[in-house]
């Protein structure tokens, strides 16, 4: 299922102020609070999707790159909210509420009226997607299949035997936590520990799902599709929320974790947003000028070579680069010029050159000095 806007969510627009947003954030995480909506999965799944639109078009950065490529953009970037408990949110998110719990906060006393549960999570896969170049010029849609940890298909993910139920918990009544009072010589001091009878579930099966032992997860795959956007680079990496392992009787799954490798290309090489080729040219086409087909990402371009061009030229095609992930403006494609030397000569072509050598044209001037070249070969060990 494919993610909200984040506006969308708050209620905001892209044109909202910092305040707004923060305001739009407060409400829609008093509204939905688990405290006030006790047991309500749609309650909770919304309360962590304000968690996770809050983080990004709070961020002026995170913002930007979701105003610019949508969440791709910050899938590698973003508060992981498919991926965390309350307890994550609340401490990311601390300043929302003047750096109060939220429990704290909404209800004004320390106790919640409905006791803070565990949420099982899922753990993240990581996998690497190889890309050529052309690929990360233009963007492309993947389709992968993905070995992992499914919700069980007999239980729905539940846990639960066929017409069994889930039973409040009776050592924690249901809080998930185990509060002891202890008399000390400073007074009374209470600590909290998480229920060792549902590990802080707050609830018990009846019956365990006999195909899944109760854990409500089996091993499956799946066939996932997702956008890579423009000019993603080796060692990237981008986020699917909810991509991951599945959790622990209906909890929440964990994140796709997805690296980028680049492809090595037969013909061209990357330099940051720049692209570079080597052309070679015989000593005849480079002395008279011609004109040059060479490859780009989009196809071929011509080139043209002026008369008495040396060994070493750069020619510079503004534009026909990389995009940069983050901006508009595409790096510029450099072709290198090599003057080529043959190795072997008839005797026919090296009387010709016998005879060239000794043309004043044929001869370097020595006091012509080549102001690139120390800085070519001060790139060239680089």
């Amino acid at each position: 299922m494919a993610k909200r806007d984040y506006y969308e969510i708050l209620g905001v627009t892209n044109s909202s102020t910092e305040q707004e947003i923060k305001k739009a954030y407060r409400q829609m995480a008093l509204k939905y609070h688990p405290d006030k909506n006790p047991d309500n999965k749609e309650a909770e799944d919304k309360f962590k999707e304000a968690a996770e639109a809050y983080d990004v078009l709070s961020n002026p950065q995170k913002k930007a790159k979701y105003d610019q490529f949508g969440h791709a953009g910050v899938g590698n970037q973003g508060f992981e909210g498919g991926n965390v408990n309350m307890d994550d949110i609340f401490q990311n998110f601390g300043d929302i509420f003047g750096g109060q719990h939220p429990f704290e906060s909404f209800f004004g006393g320390g106790q919640s009226t409905g006791g803070r549960r565990y949420v099982n999570k899922g753990t993240n896969l990581r996998i690497k997607v190889k890309l050529t170049l052309q690929e990360i010029a233009n963007g492309v849609e993947k389709k992968i299949k993905v070995n992992k940890l499914i919700a069980c298909k007999v239980c729905a993910g539940s846990g639960a035997d066929k017409g069994s139920s889930f039973q409040k918990c009776k050592t924690c009544q249901g809080s998930g936590q185990i509060r002891k009072i202890t008399n000390t010589i400073l007074g009374q001091m209470q600590t909290t520990s998480t229920c060792p009878t549902c590990n802080g579930e707050g609830q018990t099966i009846i019956n365990r799902c006999k195909q899944c032992a109760g854990s409500g997860v089996e091993k499956g795959e799946e066939l996932i599709t997702f956008n890579i956007p423009p000019g993603v680079a080796e060692g990237m990496q981008l986020s699917l929320s909810g991509k991951g392992n599945a959790a622990e009787r209906g909890g929440i799954p964990g994140d796709l974790i997805i690296a980028i490798e680049e492809m090595e290309d037969p013909q061209l090489q990357r330099d940051g947003d720049n692209l570079l080729y080597e052309l070679a040219l015989n000593m005849a086409d480079a002395t008279l000028g011609c004109s040059v087909e060479i490859p780009t990402i989009d196809g071929k371009a011509k080139i043209k070579i002026e008369p008495g061009t040396q060994s070493g030229k750069v020619v510079r095609l503004k534009g026909k680069g990389l995009p940069p992930v983050n901006g508009y403006q595409k790096g510029d494609l450099l072709v290198h010029i090599n003057i080529w030397t043959p190795q072997s000569l008839s005797q026919e072509e090296k009387a010709m050159m016998e005879k060239l050598k000794e043309s004043p044209n044929f001869k370097p001037n020595p006091g012509k000095r080549d102001k690139g070249f120390f800085d070519r070969m001060r790139d060239s060990f680089r």
